[in-house]
Parts: C-alpha cells; structure tokens; sequence
C-alpha cells in the first residue's frame, strides 16, 4: 500500500470512528469519555462559583444571626428578613398603633406573655412585647398551624375582622387575630402569642436579631 493510500485509509478510518454506525462500540465508547470530560470540565468551572455560597448557607442553617438595618424605616412601616429559614418581621409602631395596645389590653388570651410554648425574652414581657416601644419584633408564623399571618394595621370594620379591630394581624387559615405586639386574642385557635426571637441592637439603627447575649 502506497504512503498516499494509507493516509486517505488512516483519515477515513478516523471519520468512520466519530461518524460511523452509532452502535460501534468503540464510537460509545469515545461519546462517553468526551461527555464524562466535558462535564468534569463543567463541574471544574461550577465548584468555585457553588462554594463561595456554602459558608453563609451554613451559617443559616445553625441559626447564625442576622443583622438588619432599619434605618429609614417609615412609621407603620413593616419589614421583612429571614432567621433560621423563618420570617421575622420587623414594625416601626406609630403612636396610634401603640396607643391601640391598651385597648387590647384585655382582650388577648396572654397579655403578660406568660405562657411558654413560645417563651417570650424577659426584656419583651411588657405591653409592647419589645425593647423599644416603637419597634415591634416577630416570627411572623402562626403558633396554631404554622401558618403566616398577614398585616392589618388598618383599624375599623373589615372582612374576617370585628367592627371594632384596632390593628394587628390575621391568619388566613384559621382566622386567628393578634394585636400590634403580637398578643393572639382570646378564643382563638392558636395557642399562644407570636414569638418574639433573641434581638438586640447594635446601634440606634442597626438591629440584631438571634443574639441578646448583651441586651
């Protein structure tokens, strides 16, 4: 066989090994080590970019706190963050919606936030359930169900609500109705108050929530 022979042999040899039947074993067997390569490759280039995710990922998971700035924050402004894979809300109370918690005073199941399957912080046993009367601190979940109760701050006559509603919360799904400190009314199916978590504050503005080792 001549040099020039061998040659188109050896080129059409090597296309029929790419491009031949799609059944030869050695064709498989290539398609598999050129996958098993691109998606080393692949993985090589997502590794870095998924780890830079990990450490904070971690962090939540174990509880790490959260710091939150509510600097800016608007009077009966609500603002939402999330601790330990829960929601926690934070409320600038207006002095009106303050006020309204002396009217609710006995109308709540627990107004000294005694009960404990949500124990509340020493620091939070008040009317206002708060450090600082003006901002208000909550996991927004339900202790009947779990679920999340949304804000009503708005006073007055409205659907699902007494005619004389002062302002707080409602559950959608079982009608469970808290005032502006979280305080669940009487004869309703949640058990207990909305939990206030572990906070603490940093600086006049800058709030700390799952972590009062120095409140």
């Amino acid at each position: 066989m001549s040099s020039s022979t061998a040659s188109t042999h050896s080129a059409e040899s090597a296309r029929g090994f790419v491009a031949g039947d799609p059944n030869d074993p050695a064709r498989r067997t290539w398609i598999t080590v050129a996958s098993c390569a691109g998606a080393a490759g692949a993985a090589a280039v997502a590794v870095p970019f998924v780890s830079t995710f990990t450490p904070s990922e971690k962090a939540k998971a174990a509880g790490a706190p959260v710091e939150v700035d509510i600097d800016g924050m608007k009077p009966g402004e609500l603002r939402r963050v999330e601790w330990r894979g829960k929601p926690v809300w934070i409320v600038r109370r207006t002095p009106e919606m303050l006020e309204s918690l002396k009217k609710t005073e006995g109308q709540v199941a627990d107004p000294g936030s005694a009960r404990k399957d949500y124990p509340t912080p020493d620091y939070a046993k008040n009317q206002y359930r708060s450090i600082k009367p003006e901002y208000f601190v909550a996991v927004g979940i339900c202790s009947h169900l779990g679920c999340s109760p949304g804000e009503k701050f708005q006073p007055g006559p409205q659907a699902s609500l007494p005619d004389d509603w002062a302002g707080g919360f409602l559950c959608p799904c079982h009608g469970s109705t808290f005032d502006l400190a979280g305080r669940v009314y009487k004869n309703k199916p949640a058990p207990d108050n909305l939990e206030v978590p572990p906070h603490m504050y940093l600086t006049e503005t800058r709030l700390l929530i799952g972590d009062d080792r120095k409140a």
